[in-house]
């Protein structure tokens, strides 16, 4: 029995499909399914039920499945004590990380990590669902928000920052709220992640205020709010990275400066601090290290 039909078989099963593990393994879909058949013969058990739609594990295959994960997981750990040995990161990385944070500031990472590290390639899934980094094979992934109960690891990478804006055209045209009370008189664009429960909660010093909304215009993405009120629809609450990103004209301007939204964190997540790998390692330093509010 040979590696790489442990790694065949896997990745058929991750993908749920003979075609998707043929494109990821870049090989053929006929040469997948003799691997597969090739096992169940030497085996003498059937581990997977095939019908022209879909494909699921036999009870034996999901033994097997769980059993051949955790040899190549072995096999890993090795390549990778020898990689700490060298100290060199090399090889592909793949992380996974929602769509929005990966176009504003995750892609930025990946670039400078390839051009720092000639050896490394990269595979990013950009997905808002959240992802089974150890059974789908992912390195890490960096994820917004608090942290559910994991048995994962996990490091913080930095805290996002929210403010209020308007565009120039607006405050021009309709000034600006002199406090948070007044911001009910304006038209607002309501990014649904920075309103928990229909509410703007805003913070100065010990002084906190929440503004009830009924938004003129309410979005699902904080890039569809930016673009909303760099047309003038009315004042909005975003992050800041997204609101001033950095090298690029301002497009907003800070309306009440002195009140913001709670922070909210950034971690990456990884299956274990004891065997991180140097691309990891690298990455997630790389990562936190430009992570500031308007990288």
């Amino acid at each position: 029995m040979e590696l790489t039909s442990l790694q065949a078989f896997i990745k058929v099963v991750q993908t749920g499909s003979f075609t998707r593990a043929a494109e990821a393994l870049h090989t053929q879909k006929a040469r997948l399914s003799r691997v597969v058949s090739s096992l169940e013969r030497e085996l003498s058990v059937r581990l997977l039920e095939r019908s022209t739609r879909s494909l699921s594990l036999t009870e034996a295959g999901r033994e097997f499945f769980e059993r051949a994960h955790a040899i190549l997981a072995s096999v890993d750990d090795a390549r990778q004590a020898m990689q700490r040995i060298r100290g060199e990161p090399q090889g592909t990385l793949r992380l996974t990380c929602g769509v929005e944070f990966g176009l504003v500031a995750v892609s930025g990472w990946i670039a400078e990590y390839l051009s720092t590290y000639p050896q490394v390639q990269v595979e990013a899934d950009y997905s808002n669902r959240v992802v089974d980094i150890v059974h789908e094979g992912y390195d890490l992934a960096v994820r917004v928000g608090p942290l559910s109960d994991s048995s994962l690891a996990a490091r913080r990478l930095g805290l996002l920052d929210y403010g209020l804006y308007a565009s120039s055209e607006y405050v021009r045209r309709q000034g600006q709220p002199a406090s948070p009370q007044e911001l009910g008189a304006h038209p607002l664009v309501v990014y649904a992640g920075a309103a928990q429960q229909g509410l703007w909660q805003l913070t100065r010093g010990d002084d906190t205020h929440r503004v009830k909304l009924q938004p003129r215009l309410r979005v699902n993405t904080s890039l569809a709010a930016r673009e909303a009120m760099q047309r003038g629809l009315g004042i909005g609450l975003l992050p800041r990275r997204v609101a001033e990103p950095a090298g690029q004209p301002a497009l907003l301007r800070r309306v009440l400066p002195d009140w913001a939204a709670p922070e909210v964190p950034v971690h990456a997540v990884f299956a274990s601090a004891r065997y991180l790998t140097p691309k990891v390692r690298a990455f997630i330093d790389l990562a936190a290290e430009n992570f500031h509010p308007a990288a």
